[in-house]
């Protein structure tokens, strides 16, 4: 495979998405890649080798994970720089999003190598767009912390961010996270689980977190597999407008600008300037 447009004889590293379970959702350009660079960088060399075997890939492989991955950053960027071009895969999935590869991908961006993606499977985005929960803002924080304090202020901030946010969980951990995040926002609070996606045993759980629990005890190997966990973000607020502060506005938006009046009557009141004029502005439309 070559490169056209980062110089002469300077490889490229692809980060290349696989898999999260079923093999066919690997794409074209994916397995192109794969079988047309010179190395591969996987997490785990036998995981990826039974992929490769599939497809009948036999390009080299190297291993490049958690425990080596600052140390190897270099050699990569060496190799690259020799004109190698190297894929860079997880165990499954987007590499980068909870697995290896932040290292290298920054030291290739701060020398100028050339990075560039070959999309796929997201275990996050998979379960965000299967979920029901709002899409049009959200955020992915990884796995919770690992004691119980953090991980309660962990999904405090989360809940009070707004949005909706998109966690991994692990096997031995997630009963105990379920505890946590029902002490900190009530039994009642409804959450979204997943795993084991894209699977034989792809699951979808969307109710309160005290159902969830009770889902996954009645039944403990619904607690093992890949799992993502999913948590709406707290409504948003409104201001309750007085009804007397209503009846001015409406007294005073045909005599002057909307925004001045809206000031004047939120001086008097003590109210948001921009919360009266929200209001106006929905009656409007409405």
């Amino acid at each position: 495979m070559t490169n056209t447009d980062n110089g002469n004889k300077i490889g490229t590293l692809y980060i290349v998405a696989t898999p999260i379970g079923n093999l066919a959702d690997i794409s074209e350009r994916a397995l192109d890649t794969l079988r047309s660079v010179d190395l591969i960088a996987a997490e785990d060399t036998r995981h990826t080798g039974k992929l490769l075997s599939h497809f009948g890939i036999k390009t080299r492989t190297f291993a490049l994970h958690d425990h080596n991955e600052k140390q190897k950053a270099q050699q990569l960027l060496d190799w690259l720089q020799e004109g190698k071009n190297i894929a860079l895969v997880s165990d499954a999935g987007t590499p980068l999003i909870s697995d290896p590869g932040y290292a290298v991908v920054n030291l290739c961006r701060q020398q100028g190598a050339h990075v560039t993606p070959v999309p796929g499977a997201c275990a996050a985005i998979a379960a965000l767009c299967c979920s029901g929960l709002p899409t049009d803002r959200f955020q992915f924080i990884g796995f919770s912390p690992a004691k119980s304090q953090a991980r309660q202020q962990f999904f405090k901030t989360a809940y009070e961010s707004g949005i909706t946010s998109i966690m991994y969980e692990s096997t031995h951990r997630i009963m105990a996270s379920l505890e946590d995040l029902q002490t900190v926002l009530g039994a009642e609070q409804q959450v979204v689980f997943a795993k084991e996606l894209t699977k034989t045993y792809e699951t979808f759980f969307s109710g309160s977190v005290a159902e969830l629990i009770t889902f996954l005890t009645n039944e403990p190997e619904r607690q093992r597999g890949e799992l993502v966990l999913m948590l709406p973000g707290k409504p948003a607020q409104t201001e309750e407008i007085p009804a007397e502060a209503k009846r001015m506005l409406e007294l005073l938006a045909p005599e002057m600008p909307l925004k001045k009046a809206c000031g004047v009557v939120a001086d008097y009141f003590g109210l948001k300037k921009n919360a009266l004029y929200k209001v106006m502005i929905d009656d409007k439309d409405a």
